[in-house]
């Protein structure tokens, strides 16, 4: 059972809870990244929630309270997952979400 309250006069209070999403391509089996990137996204921030979800061929896009910080489509490369870690956890003590920067080697060769 769980006790609720209900209060009209009550404001809901915003949640530091940082919300980070990820869409990312099945196609190109990126799921495996997205789950490395929740763990250590967790490790970092343990309130934060981490959603993936399968979306577009190619993309890796991380969002973080609604704002987009890093799309692989743009780059063509997979962020640096420490660096969405800390963004996110700077998300956790109220500050904005900025944009990432850091990416991992692009493993891609056209011949």
């Amino acid at each position: 059972m769980i006790n609720m309250t209900i209060n009209d006069d009550v404001q809901p209070q915003p949640s530091n809870n940082p919300r980070v999403n990820v869409e990312y391509c099945g196609a190109c089996d990126y799921s495996g990244y997205c789950l490395a990137l929740g763990q250590i996204v967790r490790k970092s921030t343990p309130d934060a929630v981490v959603f993936c979800k399968r979306g577009r061929q190619g993309s890796f896009e991380v969002v973080v309270n609604d704002k987009l910080v890093y799309s692989k489509l743009q780059t063509m490369a997979l962020p640096d997952f420490n660096e969405v870690a800390q963004v996110v956890n700077n998300v956790s003590k109220g500050e904005e979400p900025t944009l990432i920067k850091g990416q991992q080697p692009i493993n891609c060769i056209i011949s």
